[in-house]
């Protein structure tokens, strides 16, 4: 065949390339071009199947991990694999506002200052914000472009851009007409570090080593004529015992259910409370005898609300005891709690303390233990959208890979609690409800009515029209949790509330959703949960669920443990390329962690050294081709005569082809690491 002769062709553009395979000045050649070009900015008018992904918004506040290199590298091969066969395909970036972390790194500037939040006022505060993220808010992206992430950075959005702002509001206000918002009081994660609820996700569990203090509860003088004088309970927070309303002990516990209905006598406050039965107490624990405190406990305040029990707070929000505390009120909880186990101890009361090991709850961005407070606050009713969920689960919408974490998913719809939506922050999208405060002569309180709207003007003509004309109104401080907004992501990103965007219509529901394990309960399930509300259908066909990326030891990264391994720095040593190939070869089956080595000494990595090898090779290999057969190489393959090649030729070229095969249904299965693996033993 002529043009696979071993005359040398026009070879002077292989002459031109280096010997050696530069992935720094390459990879940045090639962004540029491809950014200048719009090669991955899509019009939904195209031609071919239309195919989406938007990818979880990382923190504006946030620097790049290996879980955001790792995210980016799966998500980066499958969106490259669509365009390669064809299709219209949307990668669309954004970030997180990230409300309680940009506060609290803001707050702590502010304290530097000598100056406080209530001396700066609220708007003074939100434009220092806006241009703090303005100035160094977006250095994630920045990050993320040196990954090569093929997305459209035209398309590129902000949970608190002006359109998602406005899909924010419209969510809130259908949801509340429908009767699925509502505000009242119940039981939150309470910060005392940064004064606002958390939600679950801002929560981590964290196992200390802690003490279980055993004291006496005196049974009421009308109870003298029993054996038993006391009740000993086992606590790990003494502090909350003079909130208690009961001390229960489980109805079949032969020990005490002759003792249900008795009262007994809170030391400190004098204060009787009653011995109830409830099958939740494990008679195992402690001595059978649980002290139930249902403004400081969820599980208390669930039995608070079975047996009708009073819910009395000894806390202020800043974590200090209140004067329901009395002589202790003013300390900090951890001071009361010293404190009351000395003065148990002075009384006769205490009578043990064993070593234990726990887990508590640690608010994610103020570094402390939350504080379970019963608290004014904005709900979403869940059990409705969940089961919108479960139907669409029912006929397998969205598909889970691995199928297993379908089970996890399910399981969290199954069993959910309403969920609190309202922050006491100022950073974030404001709660679109307005106060009558005339009527309650300037104060907000729980009975206070109020009006939900889109806008001031439109929530003072309502209050108007139904409190009379001479009314005024005040709009909410509270700011929505991030997960509200960025529960409606899938869509809001896509020009929602307008449901005639071509956006939308071209590109929603998106494709596939790739993300980890540790979120399908805060993320996934909110996105279904909203998204059936507002668009009737899933926000996903596919979640392909990742692992997490460990350490050389196999550890779970963290920034206690100090064991985190930096993307740019092995960027910077072997190029994206590299750790990306590194990190999806890796990848034995979706959902499960990888472990990537790491030699703390030298700073390098073998594995990701030897992907950058493999990079090296086929450029080697590129260049060697080009300098024998410069032009004539052919383009395509019907351009080769297959009757003239030699057998190692043939033999090579169908090797070729079964690996073409084997790729593509890899990455249609989502077998990404088998695919990576193919194409390395192949070349």
């Amino acid at each position: 065949m002529k043009e696979f002769s071993l005359g040398r062709g026009d070879t002077s553009e292989a002459e031109a390339l280096p010997k050696h395979y530069d992935p720094a000045g390459t990879e940045r050649r090639w962004q540029l071009a491809w950014e200048e070009s719009n090669a991955f900015h899509p019009d939904p008018k195209s031609d071919g199947e239309p195919f989406s992904i938007v990818i979880p918004p990382p923190n504006v506040t946030g620097s790049l991990h290996m879980g955001h290199a790792f995210n980016t590298a799966l998500i980066d091969t499958v969106v490259r694999y669509k365009r390669l066969i064809g299709k219209n395909v949307l990668c669309l970036p954004g970030t997180d506002h990230a409300s309680i972390a940009v506060q609290t790194i803001l707050e702590k500037q502010l304290r530097e200052e000598g100056t406080t939040l209530d001396k700066l006022g609220r708007q003074e505060f939100l434009d220092r914000a806006w241009k703090w993220k303005d100035d160094s808010g977006d250095r994630i992206v920045g990050q993320l472009r040196r990954l090569g992430y093929s997305v459209d950075w035209e398309r590129q959005r902000f949970t608190l851009d002006e359109g998602l702002n406005k899909a924010v509001v419209e969510a809130f206000i259908r949801l509340h007409k429908q009767g699925l918002i509502y505000r009242g009081e119940y039981l939150v994660n309470w910060c005392p570090a940064s004064c606002s609820a958390v939600s679950d996700l801002e929560v981590e569990m964290k196992e200390v080593d802690g003490s279980l203090w055993y004291f006496k509860y005196p049974l009421t003088s009308s109870n003298l004529n029993l054996d038993i004088k006391f009740l000993t309970v086992a606590t790990t927070r003494p502090e909350t015992m003079l909130g208690d309303s009961a001390v229960a002990v489980n109805p079949l516990d032969d020990r005490y259910k002759s003792l249900i209905g008795q009262k007994l006598i809170i030391p400190f406050v004098n204060r009787e409370i009653p011995i109830i039965g409830d099958e939740y107490v494990d008679q195992s624990f402690g001595t059978g005898c649980v002290k139930i405190t249902p403004a400081h406990d969820p599980n208390d305040f669930e039995m608070g609300k079975r047996h009708n029990l009073q819910q009395i707070t000894v806390m202020n929000k800043d974590g200090s005891m209140n004067k329901n505390a009395a002589e202790f009120q003013g300390l900090d909880r951890f001071e009361a709690r010293k404190q009351i186990v000395e003065s148990l101890k002075q009384k006769g009361l205490l009578d043990r303390v064993e070593p234990y090991k726990y887990t508590v709850p640690f608010s994610d961005r103020g570094k402390v233990p939350v504080e379970p407070l019963i608290s004014t606050q904005w709900f979403v009713r869940t059990e409705p959208l969940a089961a919108r969920c479960l139907a669409y689960q029912a006929k397998g919408e969205p598909n889970f890979i691995p199928e297993r974490w379908q089970k996890v998913y399910l399981d969290w719809l199954t069993g959910i609690r309403d969920w609190c939506i309202s922050r006491q922050l100022w950073w974030g999208h404001r709660i679109p409800a307005w106060f009558v405060v005339s009527l309650t002569n300037g104060e907000v309180t729980n009975s206070t009515p109020y009006v939900v709207a889109h806008s001031e003007k439109e929530a003072l003509f309502e209050a108007r029209k139904n409190y009379g004309e001479d009314v005024e109104i005040i709009q909410d401080n509270d700011v929505l949790d991030t997960w509200f907004s960025s529960g409606l992501w899938p869509f809001s990103t896509l020009g929602w509330p307008d449901q005639e965007s071509d956006d939308f219509n071209c590109w929603y529901p998106t494709s596939t959703l790739i993300t980890g394990f540790d979120i399908i309960f805060f993320w996934v399930a909110r996105m279904t949960m909203l998204a059936g509300a507002f668009t009737g259908k899933m926000p996903f066909r596919d979640v392909y669920i990742h692992g997490l990326v460990r350490d050389e030891h196999n550890r779970k990264m963290s920034k206690s443990i100090g064991n985190g391994i930096d993307p740019i720095l092995l960027i910077d040593l072997y190029g994206a390329d590299a750790l990306r190939f590194a990190l999806v070869r890796e990848v034995a089956g979706a959902g499960q962690d990888i472990r990537l080595d790491f030699d703390r000494s030298k700073q390098t990595s073998a594995t990701v050294e030897a992907s950058r090898n493999f990079a090296n090779k086929l450029w080697n290999a590129t260049r060697f081709v080009l300098l024998n057969f410069g032009s004539s190489i052919p383009k395509y393959p019907d351009q080769i005569d297959y009757s003239n090649l030699q057998l190692s030729d043939k033999w090579i070229l169908s090797r070729l082809a079964r690996v073409n095969i084997q790729t593509l249904e890899r990455y249609e299965s989502y077998s990404l690491g088998e695919a990576a693996k193919g194409l390395y033993e192949f070349a």
